[in-house]
């Protein structure tokens, strides 16, 4: 697989709950799998960049500030965000004055307009999850961030800057039983919003310039094979190596 090398660099974020590496230099496991190793192998430059796994919007968008801080302070980057990494990037774009420090930001899967799954989940597992975050010294904001009605909110305060492109990637998951990842979630938001990922519909992760759907669930948008039984690989690097293409050729 032939990626093309970018001048720029690329900054990996992830969702919720995710991580940006664990393991020690050569030995460790990157959230988007495989992604930094080819994009390297190919002469670019990117991070992977770790914040908060629970915490809310503005926590993580602080995270990631940090982070480009200490990895890219002297020149703006591309971001490739995962889920709620795109909502994160979103407020760093236009709440804390980052626009001249970011070319574009792709997302994928991203809830941008929040999730059946969130709304459904708040009253139901709020009381269990949020002590259980609390004894372990962990925020909780995460996930009540992401209903409809939060993201509703949001898509009010925070505008779009237009020196900064945007485009944005859905999966479409078709519910198997050799997979039962998704088999809550799924249906929930499939009876209120349509086809969607397993954890974020198509009409949800709609923003900016769309750039399709990716046939797989929310994870294989980062590249992570089908778990369970299923022999489905859906190797995602042809898709990002033409994503950093079109960047590569739009000048971005």
């Amino acid at each position: 697989m032939n990626f093309p090398r970018l001048k720029a660099p690329i900054v990996l974020v992830h969702g919720l709950f995710g991580f940006g590496r664990v393991g020690l230099g050569p030995v460790g496991l990157d959230y988007f799998l495989g992604i930094p190793h080819a994009i390297r192998a190919a002469g670019g430059r990117a991070f992977s960049a770790g914040v908060s796994p629970t915490g809310g919007v503005i926590r993580r968008a602080h995270d990631l500030a940090a982070f480009l801080d200490r990895h890219t302070p002297h020149e703006p980057a591309h971001v490739i965000a995962h889920s709620m990494g795109g909502i994160d990037a979103r407020w760093l774009i236009s709440r804390m004055g980052f626009a001249p420090r970011v070319l574009s930001l792709t997302t994928l899967g991203t809830p941008h307009r929040g999730t059946a799954f969130a709304d459904w989940c708040m009253p139901r597992l709020s009381r269990l999850l949020s002590p259980l975050l609390s004894f372990l010294g962990m925020p909780d904001e995460g996930l009540g961030d992401l209903t409809t009605a939060s993201m509703a909110r949001f898509n009010t305060q925070v505008p779009d800057d237009p020196r900064v492109c945007y485009y944005s990637v859905a999966g479409r998951w078709p519910f198997r039983w050799a997979n039962p990842t998704w088999h809550l979630s799924g249906p929930v938001i499939t009876a209120a919003e349509g086809p969607n990922d397993g954890m974020v519909s198509e009409t949800s992760a709609r923003w900016g310039e769309w750039l399709g759907v990716w046939p797989g669930d929310h994870m294989n948008l980062a590249n992570w094979p089908e778990p369970w039984m299923s022999r489905r690989q859906n190797d995602r690097l042809p898709e990002y190596a033409a994503l950093l293409s079109r960047l590569r050729d739009e000048g971005n």
